[in-house]
């Protein structure tokens, strides 16, 4: 038995500047909290010398949880889980979050890794810690998979709990002083549904959620998010639901609520665009009233071939439109997401693609487009079809690190066109605006230059001719003269070799 009752979280940095604090661990934090044990969070990106930092904390702590999804995180999991076994091997480290939820066997196999948390970790993280305190066995803790005399063993599934069933996130653990000296903004994410009913072949949501939509009431959401804002002083809200707007009169519901309750803070959701479209211009305008400032959607490509192919015969580009016309004229910007190089994408479809892109964006100034390049993520329908589409998945817990979107290289996307299209997605960025989360550190000449090369990378992107890139050229030079501070994981170190698999 142990007299620890004290648990450290570590939390990988993500390539981002726009840092904010883990919601995960937030989540699973309020049931320790409320049983007694102490909490110490520790994140990458706001902490210097972190390795360090966790070493000193768990030498009186009971074990070590990381939270962590497919990609670069897994570089410091891997980092820090590794010397903290250097220090104590029988020391329990556990993984949890969306990569070890689809990849539970895999990510336990790995020889640092003791116990791994599949699906909601509310309940199993209080269960885990409750066990360890009294050293007894983990058979009975459902939804997680732990070692046993070299063996992997794995409970059944823990039934999903619909959201209002959970318990309030610990928001008070995060150091949102911190996160604003990176970010340059206060601002916090919030769920209030789970899961999304459609089921596109990209996306890994079934894999973990089984497509079950369930939401919190109009005035749960109300009522925690004015007190979140207004007890942290956060001036924007990331509604991270997979599809916000499921059931409308919940949205207008919550639109009504805030501005009865004077709410002063900003937020964004995200939304597929056949439900954004079924919202009328005053519906909107309730909306962006309430705060609403951004609805980012998944249009994900401009051929019809390719979105019959992602499984979105739900969308079509009417809806697009109508959604881009309505969100603006109510004063909220609509945002759209690409994803290139989707199997079955040819040079035709890109290029329709690339002109509806243009098309939207000089019909309707302010709407944005954010592009990838395809990934092919653990637990995402079209992942049954890897080996037939010459996917070489990566078969451990490390093979996942440089699965990143920013630079991913494809069996069908190499070499000179892989290339082309980076180059591509670059003139995209620079040809109409974009606003990201963090604060615009950019000055007046700075922001006057880059409005200037717009122009002729419309051109370039008009008539397909990327032959020397002067504006790219110029516009890094210009990101060099912003100073902003970076996290550990800095996305430039990941682009692949050709080797990669991903």
């Amino acid at each position: 038995m142990s007299t620890a009752k004290k648990i450290v979280f570590f939390f990988p940095a993500f390539a981002s500047s726009e840092a904010t604090a883990p919601l995960g661990i937030l989540a699973v934090s309020t049931p320790l909290l409320r049983a007694g044990y102490s909490i110490r969070l520790i994140d990458s990106t706001i902490t210097p010398n972190f390795k360090r930092r966790v070493l000193e904390e768990v030498k009186d702590a009971l074990c070590l949880g990381i939270s962590l999804v497919t990609g670069p995180m897994i570089r410091e999991t891997v980092e820090i889980a590794r010397a903290v076994k250097a220090w104590n091997p029988q020391f329990p480290v556990v993984l949890g979050g969306w990569h070890p939820s689809l990849l539970p066997e895999q990510t336990l196999e790995a020889e640092c890794v003791d116990i791994v948390v599949r699906g909601q970790g509310e309940d199993s993280m209080l269960e885990i810690a409750q066990h360890l305190e009294n050293a007894a066995a983990l058979d009975d803790i459902a939804g997680i998979g732990f070692k046993r005399e070299g063996k992997l063993i794995f409970t059944p599934e823990r039934p999903l709990k619909p959201l209002v069933d959970m318990p309030p996130k610990a928001y008070h653990l995060a150091d949102f002083d911190a996160y604003e000296k990176v970010c340059g903004r206060r601002w916090a994410m919030y769920t209030s549904s789970l899961a999304c009913p459609f089921n596109c072949g990209y996306c890994t949501n079934a894999g973990v959620y089984g497509r079950k939509w369930n939401a919190l009431s109009a005035d749960q959401f109300i009522e925690e998010t004015v007190d979140l804002t207004r007890r942290y002083r956060l001036e924007l809200l990331w509604v991270v639901d997979d599809n916000f707007l499921v059931d409308l009169d919940r949205a207008r519901a919550i639109g009504q609520g805030l501005v009865q309750a004077g709410a002063d803070f900003e937020w964004s959701i995200q939304a597929t665009t056949n439900l954004t479209a079924r919202l009328t211009v005053e519906d909107l305008r309730l909306l962006r009233r309430a705060g609403l400032r951004q609805i980012c959607h998944g249009a994900e490509s401009g051929s019809r071939k390719v979105l019959n192919l992602m499984n979105k015969g739900f969308q079509d580009f009417d809806s697009i439109y109508q959604t881009t016309e309505r969100c603006l004229e109510a004063g909220i910007r609509p945002s759209f997401n690409i994803i290139f190089a989707y199997p079955g994408e040819g040079p035709r479809e890109r290029r329709e693609t690339i002109d509806f892109v243009m098309d939207v964006c000089r019909r309707f100034p302010g709407a944005e487009f954010w592009t990838n390049i395809f990934t092919p993520y653990p637990g995402a329908p079209i992942m049954g079809r890897a080996k037939d589409l010459g996917i070489e998945v990566p078969t451990s817990l490390e093979g996942w690190t440089d699965f990143f979107p920013r630079y991913t290289v494809l069996p069908w996307l190499k070499g000179k066109d892989h290339d082309r299209l980076q180059v591509t997605r670059d003139y995209l960025r620079i040809a109409f605006d974009r606003v990201p989360i963090a604060a615009d550190r950019r000055g007046r000449v700075t922001r006057g230059i880059q409005r200037a090369i717009s122009l002729p990378a419309r051109w370039r992107l008009d008539h397909d001719v990327y032959g020397f890139p002067i504006e790219l050229w110029l516009n890094q030079k210009l990101k060099k003269l912003k100073v902003v501070q970076k996290p550990s994981v800095d996305a430039k170190r990941l682009e692949p070799t050709a080797e990669m698999s991903c």
